[in-house]
């Protein structure tokens, strides 16, 4: 299985909701915002502090299989 160790989630950070790596930056932010940025590059120049492997992790962490747990 694959460790998500980029994900978090903190009751007192944003409602408990998923995060990357402590940021103020959902899991389902990071998904909505690959729909609006398509362009990597684009969405690198909004968005410096998002690596591809945040990405990588948001992906699969929001994949209808995915039945795993988040680091916290």
């Amino acid at each position: 299985m694959m460790k998500l160790d980029r994900i978090t989630s903190n009751p007192q950070r944003m409602n408990g909701q998923p995060c990357i790596r402590n940021l103020r930056l959902t899991v389902r932010r990071v998904i909505e915002l690959l729909a609006t940025y398509p362009d990597r590059a684009e969405l690198r120049q909004e968005f410096p502090e998002l690596e591809d492997e945040d990405i990588r992790q948001a992906q699969f962490f929001r994949h209808p299989g995915f039945r795993g747990s988040c680091h916290v």
